[in-house]
């Protein structure tokens, strides 16, 4: 089947779009394409596509990619006529990310970097479909005291019987079947490895901090740093991670490219920075470090400046300021506990 759409626009599969990037990805590809969100909200919400779901180029599809799915079977994507026109490109976004909780999702985890992208794998194979892996920073495992921008071709070190392995090693073998599937069907996929990315609809009280500190500011409340003041890292809107994915997926690189802001902050001038942008009398305090929130590599993103002409646009006042009028204009009707 050609990987041509035969009507007007390109059918997109994104796995995972309903959490926090993949509806902002949503968002993009529709303005051009149209889109099936594949989520079963372990990490997701419903409220981030609310509002696409009356638009007729969407589908959601309440579906877990562990288990097999035959998309010509479902009722609901008849308008799509994916038996004629197959699917063009694939986006495996889908696996649980909560700092909170994460030891109790590990299988879910384990199977999502494994079965699910094997059945994501397949979907593409079968449409002859582009396809990308939203892989992690963690595959260079955790920051050592040296050189911390990493290139692609650095291997990292992890260790694949942590308590984190299920993530960490598990994106690492999630490369490795994307690998594969190159090798043994010709498949135009790629690899993107993601950074740590912030931004309006991230998930309240589940440990990613940031989100947390501008929910806590509006309200005044102490902002909670889990770790100490040399905690560090770099932050990428989330508008920027979508265009290096869609750059990603249009060119003919099929990576790895790492996508995320080379830039180290000390989480202890980011919050800072929130309690400015947001007028906010809060005070920061002190917290044990979590298991899956830890300092992580920086990425070194020449391959991404030079092969996809891409790099982070968006300023980090800007990126909290919008983050900080998002929840802002949501407090009311936002939960704690979802990515709204």
């Amino acid at each position: 089947m050609s990987v041509k759409p035969i009507f007007e626009k390109k059918n997109i599969l994104i796995t995972g779009g309903a959490g926090f990037i993949g509806s902002h990805l949503c968002d993009e590809l529709l303005k051009t394409c149209k889109v099936i969100c594949l989520d079963n909200f372990i990490s997701g919400s419903e409220q981030n596509i609310d509002h696409l779901l009356q638009n007729p180029d969407f589908e959601f599809v309440r579906h877990d990619i562990n288990q097999p799915v035959d998309l010509e079977a479902l009722p609901e994507l008849e308008k799509f006529r994916i038996k004629f026109q197959g699917l063009q490109e694939v986006y495996h976004l889908a696996c649980p990310t909560a700092p909170k909780g994460f030891e109790g999702k590990i299988v879910e985890t384990a199977l999502a970097n494994s079965v699910g992208v094997k059945n994501a794998l397949d979907l593409a194979v079968k449409y002859q479909a582009k396809f990308i892996f939203a892989s992690s920073s963690v595959v260079y495992g955790a920051r050592q005291n040296k050189e911390m921008h990493f290139k692609e071709v650095d291997l990292g070190l992890v260790d694949q019987l942590s308590r984190r392995a299920s993530y960490d090693e598990g994106k690492r073998f999630g490369e490795t079947m994307v690998s594969t599937y190159q090798q043994a069907y010709g498949l135009d996929a790629k690899i993107a490895r993601i950074f740590r990315t912030y931004g309006s609809r991230m998930m309240l009280e589940q440990g990613h901090m940031l989100p947390d500190f501008v929910f806590s500011a509006l309200d005044d409340k102490d902002l909670v740093v889990y770790g100490d003041k040399g905690f560090a890292s770099s932050f990428c809107h989330v508008s920027d991670l979508v265009q290096g994915l869609i750059k990603l997926m249009a060119s003919a690189e099929s990576g790895p490219i790492n996508l995320g802001s080379d830039i180290d902050c000390k989480i202890i001038d980011v919050a800072q920075k929130i309690i400015a942008l947001a007028g906010s009398k809060s005070k920061i305090i002190f917290a044990a470090e979590q298991l899956f929130m830890t300092p992580l590599v920086l990425p070194d993103i020449t391959a991404a400046k030079e092969k996809l002409g891409w790099f982070p646009v968006t300023l980090l006042d800007d990126g909290l300021q919008e983050t900080i009028d998002y929840f802002k204009a949501h407090k009311s009707i936002i939960k704690p506990g979802t990515n709204l």
